[in-house]
């Protein structure tokens, strides 16, 4: 399966964005997603994941009720809306996937996703 990100931009604090993964090459329902984030110098860190049909989600501490990952299977499409946005969610920003058809497990770890999209920049000025 192919990822592509978007929906990236600028943003005062406090603004929303919707980030969109469009996926391509195999029907998207059975796999398990995740939005990872990175600043220079920094390693990259685990937003929030989604099992497959996105019947369980989980949320880093940090973006916890302001963000929401959702999916849309039937467009093969996987959402990061985020919500009062602060200067520190800068980052380019990365959605993954795993092929995961048992169960409704999801992952926080980047070493379980063996598919990643380009980021795309969001940056929040205060």
């Amino acid at each position: 399966v192919q990822l592509q990100a978007s929906g990236g931009g600028s943003v005062q604090a406090g603004g929303s964005l919707r980030l969109t993964c469009a996926a391509s090459g195999r029907t998207f329902s059975d796999y398990a997603v995740g939005w990872f984030r990175q600043t220079p110098g920094k390693e990259r860190e685990f937003v929030a994941t989604g099992s497959r049909k996105g019947r369980n989600t989980y949320y880093a501490d940090s973006v916890k009720g302001r963000f929401t990952i959702s999916r849309d299977s039937a467009k093969n499409t996987v959402f990061l809306q985020m919500n009062s946005l602060k200067p520190e969610d800068t980052a380019v920003y990365y959605c993954a996937a795993r092929w995961a058809p048992q169960g409704n497990v999801y992952f926080t770890q980047e070493e379980s996703y063996n598919h990643w999209g380009r980021g795309t920049q969001v940056t929040v000025s205060s």
